[in-house]
Formats: C-alpha cells, structure tokens, sequence
C-alpha cells in the first residue's frame, strides 16, 4: 500500500477531456497513478513518460477479472472519468451500460483484494442526475424531461445506475470502499483552475436554469477528494455539486 504522502490512484477514462486533465493534477500532487486507455498516444505527450505513470492499454469492459482485480491492488483511490461519446454509436450503441458496468466490475475487484483500509472511489457523474437519497426537488417539468431522457438517451440512465449502484449497493457503510459522485453542470474548457463553489444539491435547474462548469475545475476537485482527507470526510458518501463562480466585472 502506498504511503500517504504518495498515493497510488487508479483512473478509468483516462484519455477523456476531463481525464487527462485529472492525471496531469493528480501527477502535479506528487501522486501515482495507474491510468487504463485505449491508447497511450491519446494522453497527452507531456506526461506520458512521467515516472509516477503507469499506463494500462485497454479497454476497461475487455479486461478479465482477474486482471481487474490485479489493477486496483495497491491502490488508495479508484476514479471513473468514463463517460459515451457524442456520436451516434456512442450515444445509442454498445455498451450502453458502459459506466455502470465499470463500477460495478472495479468495486468487486476491489472487495477481492481486502483492502487493510477503505478504498476511496469517486465517480464523475452529472447534475442532471438526482441524488434520491436526498429527495432533491425537482420541477415538473424538469421530472417530465428527465422521464424522456431516460426512454430516448441511454448514458443518462447509465450515469443514474452507476450513482445508484454506489447510493444502494456500496452505500455508507461499506468496510472496502468509502465513495463520492461528483456532479458538475454544463461542461466547458478551460486553460486554467478557476473558482468554483460545491454544494450537496443543485442550487439551479441542469436543465431550464443551467450553471457551468470547467473540466479542469472537476479534476481539480476529484484530486482533492483523494489526496485531501478533509475534502474527503467532508463528501464522502455524498454526490456534491460543483459550478464555476461566475466573473463579475
């Protein structure tokens, strides 16, 4: 096990826009990291020979579970990054559970190896996504669009199971695995960190009243919650929220 001034973090989505930015802040504070992609070729050049990076060329669903269980050993923290690709076949074809799946497969994996001390598995997931445990309100109208999306756009119903699986199956309780869903809104790019403010619930609408969220924002915070106990303590457990503060001139 890696001490606790060098953790050794695992990240699934490595390669996504929000991934790549994840394991250059992860690398950035001192930590390991394992990152499974497709293609080496697709991080981006500056780290790929860095010394504190494993990369694992793969796709996540392909690997055995032996293999599975073989990658999260030793790790301190598990992160999915993954999410479908807006394109026709990403959206609407195989593997529709990709993000569901993927958590599921890892947190038995990391249940196999008997972690000595809880796994920290943190999920990006989406604003548009309701935390139930909370009863979060939510507009008529929102409900009605949200029903739609489930019955037209199959990564929304993904993200929902794969925060479910850990809500209900993981839960809070769990002697292997301690875990957050991260929620931003609207994502957008941007070259640099930037503040930003979390809540446990949305403070507006995803769909009719839509806030933003940098992409190097959600990293920066996924890598607080494994490298920072606090920011950990304080969210795990929970799906916090994060927007970008607005510029005001």
């Amino acid at each position: 096990m890696a001490t606790e001034q060098e953790p050794t973090i695992l990240v699934v989505g490595a390669s996504g826009a929000t991934g790549r930015l994840l394991v250059e802040q992860l690398l950035g504070r001192g930590c390991r990291v394992k990152a499974i992609v497709r293609s080496a070729e697709r991080l981006p050049e500056a780290i790929r020979g860095h010394d504190r990076l494993a990369v694992i060329c793969a796709s996540v669903l392909d690997l055995s579970d032996a293999e599975m269980v073989r990658h999260v050993s030793g790790c301190d923290a598990v992160v999915s990054c993954l999410g479908h690709n807006l394109t026709w076949k990403g959206i609407f074809g195989p593997p529709r559970r990709l993000v569901t799946e993927a958590v599921r497969r890892l947190c038995e994996a990391v249940k196999a190896n008997g972690p000595d001390k809880p796994t920290r598995f943190v999920l990006m997931n989406t604003a548009g996504n309701s935390n139930r445990d909370l009863c979060e309100a939510v507009s008529f109208g929102q409900r009605c669009v949200v029903g739609l999306l489930r019955l037209l756009l199959p990564p929304h119903v993904d993200n929902e199971k794969a925060a479910d699986y850990l809500r209900t199956q993981i839960g809070r309780n769990d002697e292997a695995i301690e875990w957050a869903a991260v929620r931003p809104d609207t994502l957008v790019n941007e070259d640099k960190v930037t503040e930003y403010e979390v809540h446990p619930s949305p403070i507006r609408s995803a769909l009719f009243d839509p806030g933003k969220t940098s992409r190097i924002n959600v990293a920066h915070f996924m890598a607080d919650l494994v490298a920072n106990a606090d920011t950990w303590d304080k969210w795990k457990g929970r799906m916090p929220v994060i927007y970008n503060v607005a510029v005001r001139d």
